[in-house]
């Protein structure tokens, strides 16, 4: 097991590309085209979802609608082979109210996130995030 490796470093910008609200061929970019997101069940998506690069790309694009800026801090990082495992506290300043959370207000969540790659891109992203109350 490593805490530093290509692939970690690669999930890093992913993530700092999601701080700058990149969207399109930009977060494309990040992906295998074969890439699949499993969000598991949450407050926002009770359901849980999973979502291929057209879905992932499209649900960018609704999160620029609700979501002002965001921010990602890895607290723990662990890399086996081809896959990446990433511990972080996510908050985001909403452009609209939540829930109990006004328009301006800060949403929460503490994230388990693990990603595989392919090719040297992202080809599974499985997430687990724990929305502090809103």
């Amino acid at each position: 097991m490593s805490q530093s490796s290509p692939n970690l470093e690669f999930t890093r910008r992913y993530l700092q590309a999601l701080e700058a609200g990149a969207t399109g061929e930009a977060l494309a970019a990040f992906f295998h085209p074969e890439v699949r997101q499993h969000e598991y069940p949450n407050r926002l998506t009770p359901q849980g979802t999973t979502r291929d690069l057209a879905a992932l790309l499209a649900s960018a694009e609704r999160g620029q609608k609700a979501v002002a800026a965001q921010r990602y801090e890895v607290t723990s990082a662990l890399c086996v082979g081809d896959a990446v495992a990433v511990e972080a506290e996510w908050s985001a300043t909403l452009r609209v109210p939540l829930g109990s959370l006004p328009a301006g207000g800060t949403m929460r969540a503490s994230l388990g996130m693990f990603f595989t790659f392919r090719d040297g891109r992202i080809v599974s992203q499985r997430n687990y995030d724990c929305f502090q109350p809103f």
